[in-house]
């Protein structure tokens, strides 16, 4: 329950404080966005298996941010970087959609 008051909160903030997002970020934003969600996704099917611990949250979380966050930065500096942007979506949105999938067996199988 705190955890959705948290991110209530947490949205509710965001609309009315309107965060300005540093220049440097901004190419990386959405990689980290993506990345988060798809830790958020595994946390939710994790949850309906029974097997959910909140470290490995935290550390998938911080890890699949991290770790997407330094490819595109990998790419960027090599000349790449949406070539290697494109990748990380790509694999990124498979594991969401598939946790999405596990996650909606779940609900309607009872």
């Amino acid at each position: 329950m705190a955890a959705v008051l948290g991110l209530i909160v947490g949205v509710v903030v965001g609309l009315f404080v309107r965060p300005d997002i540093p220049v440097f970020l901004q190419p990386y934003l959405p990689i980290m966005v993506v990345a988060a969600l798809d830790a958020l996704l595994g946390a939710a099917r994790s949850y309906f298996e029974r097997s959910f611990s909140d470290k490995v949250f935290v550390i998938s979380f911080l890890s699949n941010v991290v770790t997407a966050t330094l490819l595109v930065l990998l790419g960027n500096q090599l000349g790449v970087g949406s070539q290697l942007s494109t990748a990380v979506i790509v694999v990124l949105g498979i594991r969401i959609f598939s946790n999405v999938s596990a996650i909606r067996r779940f609900i309607f199988q009872g």
